[in-house]
């Protein structure tokens, strides 16, 4: 099979049509392929594609402005806190305005990517019938998310096999009359969590939100403001201690205690875990609406039994206990990520097998969109020579300082492996950029100095 100038790009998501736009800018030959029959990824609602985690009520939790693309800012009529109808259509324009819907291949699986020599080739298929057929690419962008392989507790609660009621997980929730006149148990503290425990406790004869730790619930408004948009860039800059001083401060004056609530004091400092953001769920506690339970121990029958000895008639359990990174096109020897934890640079380069990049594949504090938007125009530069990567042996140092930083930063948990700063993560590629490009032109120059030196020393 013949070499190829071109790129695969995987997955038409909020990262896949970000890494489009950025390589069709540069003209740099390229194929996405998605699985469903329409762009969007996890926020097309009743995706086709089987993967989307979008309930009908489902919001954004990052304002407007945060979220939108670099290159494309969202309407100003939009309200700051867009539902996911409003996002699919801001990605629908998007898509449209750069002339990119023509260059993805709807309704076609990746069903494997191997490496070859210097490329890589991707075999794929229709979804509605035909043979795979393989193309070999210069480099691959995978962007096929990381909220669609439902995470069910490992291992599964005693007794649990034998309830007679429902178990689902979030990523099945669709909408609350699915609880209506039932007792509710919702594990977890996320923000799934916190949406299907409102929504339960609408309908439902009685909800119960089950966790294993406490977590700083954070207002979308602060002062009519998005919160997210209280303080500029400058902010992240502040030491650590500093933000979280103010930002406690913000909470303490606008919300109260946690334990004011009746949740469990948080056993560690704001900051230290991905934050929860919901302005629903205090006032419905407050309510009596929702009641705060520990973790699960077990099922006996009809009945869960909690850790303090509690124990409550349910109907229904949702497990909002989130996503195992997967790439099923990719096998184990090339790629994995066991308990979540992928060896990137930068949460992007494989050192290990140059030419296959990961788009997205991060859980910012802030949106995603203009972080793929930031990788994807790196990748971009290095496809183009512009800027060089370090070295495989200094790439995994880089790593393996980056993720004890991380590990001493944040609360030990499966949701923490892929945890960036949006506004420093942002600097730190374009870092990348400017300093990798910088020294290549260095090298590059040093290079044709010295093949000088030699033609005149021949002459």
């Amino acid at each position: 099979m013949s070499f190829s100038e071109r790129i695969c790009v995987i997955g038409a998501g909020s990262s896949g049509i970000a890494c489009c736009q950025v390589l069709n800018a540069r003209g740099i030959a390229f194929d996405c392929f998605e699985i469903g029959s329409r762009i969007g990824g996890n926020w097309r609602y009743q995706n086709d594609n089987g993967l989307s985690a979008a309930y009908r009520s489902l919001h954004i939790n990052t304002s407007r402005g945060m979220m939108a693309y670099r290159t494309f800012p969202m309407p100003s009529h939009l309200p700051p806190y867009p539902n996911h109808w409003q996002i699919a259509e801001y990605f629908d324009s998007y898509v449209d305005h750069f002339g990119l819907r023509d260059r993805i291949s709807f309704r076609t699986e990746v069903v494997e990517v191997r490496p070859a020599d210097r490329s890589w080739d991707v075999t794929f298929r229709s979804i509605d019938g035909g043979e795979p057929e393989t193309r070999r690419y210069r480099a691959v962008l995978v962007a096929n998310g990381h909220h669609w392989d439902a995470r069910w507790p490992e291992p599964p609660f005693p007794g649990s096999a034998e309830f007679p009621g429902v178990q689902m997980h979030a990523h099945d929730y669709d909408e609350p009359s699915v609880f209506e006149g039932k007792r509710v148990v919702v594990l977890g503290i996320g923000n799934s969590a916190c949406d299907i425990a409102v929504e339960a406790s609408r309908v439902a004869q009685a909800t119960f939100l089950a966790m294993r730790r406490g977590a700083y619930v954070i207002p979308k408004f602060v002062g009519g403001r998005p919160t997210d948009e209280t303080a500029g860039p400058w902010f992240s800059r502040l030491p650590l201690s500093v933000q979280r001083t103010f930002m406690s401060l913000m909470l303490r004056q606008s919300q109260g205690k946690m334990t004011d609530y009746g949740l469990p004091s948080p056993d560690h400092k704001l900051l230290e875990a991905h934050p929860t953001v919901s302005s629903d769920l205090l006032p419905r506690l407050g309510h009596g609406d929702i009641q705060v339970k520990p973790n699960i121990t077990r099922f006996e029958g009809t009945e869960l039994v909690f850790e303090d000895g509690s124990r409550e008639a349910v109907d229904v359990v949702v497990y909002c206990t989130g996503y195992k990174i997967s790439f099923p096109f990719l096998s184990a020897d090339v790629i994995s990520a066991p308990e979540n934890q992928i060896a990137l640079y930068r949460r992007v380069v494989s050192p290990e097998h140059p030419g296959l990049y990961f788009i997205g594949l991060v859980q910012p504090l802030g949106a995603i969109m203009p972080i793929a938007e930031a990788q994807a125009e790196w990748i971009a530069d290095i496809l183009e020579g512009k800027v060089a990567l370090p070295s495989p042996t200094r790439m995994r140092e880089v790593i393996e300082r980056e993720q004890a930083r991380m590990r001493s930063r944040y609360v030990a948990s499966k949701r923490h492996t892929i945890q960036v700063d949006f506004q420093p993560y942002l600097r730190t590629l374009a870092r990348e950029r400017r300093w990798r490009g910088r020294l290549l032109g260095r090298l590059t120059g040093q290079a044709a100095e010295r093949s000088h030196e030699l033609r005149v020393a021949r002459s």
